[in-house]
């Protein structure tokens, strides 16, 4: 059998050819304490202010303006407009799974005050991770799932699927899976918690089920933090649906 020749014409990148990746620019922009700082407050999923995040970095507001010029050149957090004020949060998924994955590498601070032991129970306990479930109680809530076959983790562990049972159950935590499988991203990714070492389910499907807690007042937000607090109605609803004790 002859060979055929194939011509393959690979197309120039913004009009330039392109190299390898830049590890070390996105390296640089985040192994900066201050940018770093930023970065993990906005992992919460709320924009916030050049000045809330300066504050959060222990710099000043014009300094905080020149780091996040940085951030933005670099494509790790957008920035929109609302009124008078230019709130900021993280560019993309990819950014915040690009901090879950370093937080799984770095080695862990030592709180240097009572308030920094208060906040990091906390945190450990239940978090928000960008947009979905983490911390014990993240972990938790997914294992209870597959318990219930409500979900089933992949063969190659990447991932989750929803069982056709587990739709009907999740659409009773007001969780609309059809909508969630049609957005533009990872629909149920395992993302491997940094502080508990195991799976929780993050993506499209983790932000629902987030969204669900959050809107039944299962679960409030902590103030200037990531850590979650788990409401009665909350400690009641994780019971029966998923035999969880949240103390």
């Amino acid at each position: 059998m002859p060979w055929t020749t194939v011509e393959v014409t690979v197309p120039p990148a913004n009009g330039h050819v392109a190299g390898d990746a830049d590890l070390a620019r996105v390296a640089a922009l985040v192994g900066d304490p201050t940018r770093a700082a930023m970065l993990t407050a906005l992992l919460d999923g709320r924009p916030r202010t050049a000045g809330e995040l300066g504050r959060l970095g222990g710099v000043a507001p014009s300094t905080a303006s020149g780091h996040l010029a940085q951030l933005l050149e670099g494509g790790l957090v957008a920035c929109e407009a609302a009124g008078r004020r230019r709130l900021y949060r993280l560019a993309s998924p990819e950014a915040a799974e690009l901090l879950e994955t370093l937080a799984r590498l770095a080695p862990p601070t030592r709180p240097r005050s009572l308030r920094g032991v208060d906040r990091a129970h906390a945190l450990r306990a239940a978090r928000l991770c960008y947009d979905h479930l983490a911390g014990v109680l993240g972990v938790a809530v997914t294992e209870g799932m597959v318990e219930r076959g409500v979900l089933v983790l992949a063969a190659d562990g990447g991932a989750f699927e929803v069982t056709s049972a587990g739709e009907a159950w999740l659409g009773g935590l007001s969780v609309d899976v059809a909508a969630a499988r049609l957005r533009r991203r990872s629909f149920a990714r395992a993302c491997l918690d940094w502080s508990e070492r195991r799976p929780h389910v993050a993506g499209a499907l983790g932000a629902a089920v987030a969204d669900a807690f959050l809107g039944h007042g299962w679960v409030v937000r902590r103030p200037d933090d990531r850590a979650l607090v788990v409401t009665a109605a909350g400690r009641t609803a994780l019971a029966e649906r998923l035999a969880i004790r949240a103390d």
